[in-house]
């Protein structure tokens, strides 16, 4: 379910931190208005304002039908921005922080005949309330959780205790060959029924989606989050014009800049909450001009409207960009 970025943010109280696994915390939000939160859906995440200033988004990990909480894992990532960071060193039980509602980007689908679900690293966290779901829907699926090494593995002990621990398959880097995820056999054969999932780094996601092409899976059946994008800054990046069609005004981006930095420059803020491209929030719409998109939001199909653009990351092939705003 997808919840408009208007709606206020929520006061929370961190009720629990609990240390998960090597270098992941999970974090037990509690309201602290109301008991009962905003309803979600398996795959969705919210946003956390951190007291730092930054904001991140984290998948909800507890169960779906869950009203009184919302439960977070969080890796502490040496190439932290500040936010993971944040959140492992600074952010204690009793805290109070405002979170945005659920929003759904990497939704599950129910009705599918079957469901197959790629865990890489802290990608579990969605993966996890999807096995759940499925497993209190009755419906079959089987779930692959890779990590680096078994002290790297988050929520183990909370799996090997559910219902569905039996169709779990644990799969580790530094284990012997046979431990290892063997993605050509698993994806060998796209049954017409079948729905994949994947979360993790993105080495991992496009290992699995680059196999599953190759495999013949068709893009419908393909679902994916990314936590992290890699850089978009590039070498030849050049300087190009934003055109605003409402105030009439043209603004200038450097190459070293991004089209938000140079928005926020003029005294024209775009709200922004991951600066990857990943989340969505910054999307704004394009009259004219070809944007350079280098986001992991829009699809592929979206992008080649070239109407919308994620300000965050992407820049223009033309010239200028005419801008609805």
């Amino acid at each position: 379910m997808n919840t408009s970025m208007n709606t206020p943010p929520l006061a929370v109280r961190v009720q629990r931190k609990r240390l998960e696994a090597l270098d992941i915390c999970s974090f037990e939000l509690v309201g602290i208005d109301a008991p009962v939160l905003p309803a979600f859906a398996a795959g969705s995440h919210i946003d956390v304002f951190l007291p730092n200033g930054l904001t991140r988004q984290y998948s909800l990990c507890n169960p779906a039908e869950e009203r009184h909480r919302y439960v977070i894992g969080v890796l502490k990532d040496p190439a932290s921005r500040g936010g993971s960071r944040a959140m492992h060193e600074t952010v204690h039980e009793g805290d109070v922080l405002r979170v945005g509602p659920p929003r759904n980007q990497f939704a599950l689908h129910e009705q599918a005949t079957r469901s197959l679900l790629l865990a890489g690293g802290i990608g579990i966290t969605p993966i996890l309330c999807m096995a759940e779901r499925l497993s209190r829907l009755d419906a079959d699926f089987e779930m692959h959780y890779s990590a680096r090494s078994r002290e790297r593995m988050a929520f183990d002990g909370r799996i090997a205790q559910s219902g569905f621990a039996d169709r779990v398959h644990r799969h580790f880097d530094d284990g012997a060959p046979a431990e290892k995820l063997d993605l050509p056999a698993l994806l060998s054969d796209p049954d017409a029924g079948t729905h994949l999932y994947v979360c993790g780094p993105k080495g991992f996601i496009d290992a699995v989606l680059r196999t599953a092409r190759e495999a013949g899976w068709p893009e419908a059946r393909l679902h994916h989050e990314f936590f992290a994008a890699e850089p978009t800054t590039l070498a030849g990046d050049t300087a190009f014009e934003l055109r605003l069609a409402r105030s009439k005004r043209w603004i200038m981006v450097a190459p070293d800049q991004t089209a938000t930095a140079a928005l926020a420059a003029a005294g024209v803020p775009v709200p922004t909450s991951c600066e990857q491209g990943i989340c969505g929030t910054c999307v704004t719409p394009v009259l004219q001009g070809t944007p350079d998109h280098r986001d992991q939001f829009l699809t592929a199909a979206e992008q080649a409207h070239n109407d919308r653009f994620t300000p965050c990351c992407s820049r223009a092939k033309s010239a200028f960009l005419v801008l609805d705003l």
